[in-house]
């Protein structure tokens, strides 16, 4: 019965837990929905830089390397 419990109680707390958290949630207003889109637009925007960059940086040291072998 001990090893039983072991398994049901962590899945009990869960099930808690999830009731928990969805209860707690709510619909976001117009205001917050819009500064978390242009936050997330943002992070996309400035990532992508990041990969270009990194991308502009590595393909002539790239061809360097290869190109001497």
């Amino acid at each position: 019965m001990d090893a039983l419990d072991s398994v049901i109680d962590p899945l009990r707390d869960f099930a808690k837990d999830s009731v928990r958290l969805v209860k707690r949630c709510h619909k976001p207003d117009r205001k917050e929905f819009t500064k978390v889109a242009f936050r997330t637009a943002i992070g996309f925007v400035v990532m992508g830089f990041v990969g270009f960059f990194v991308k502009l940086i590595f393909i002539p040291i790239n061809n360097i390397i290869v190109g001497s072998g």
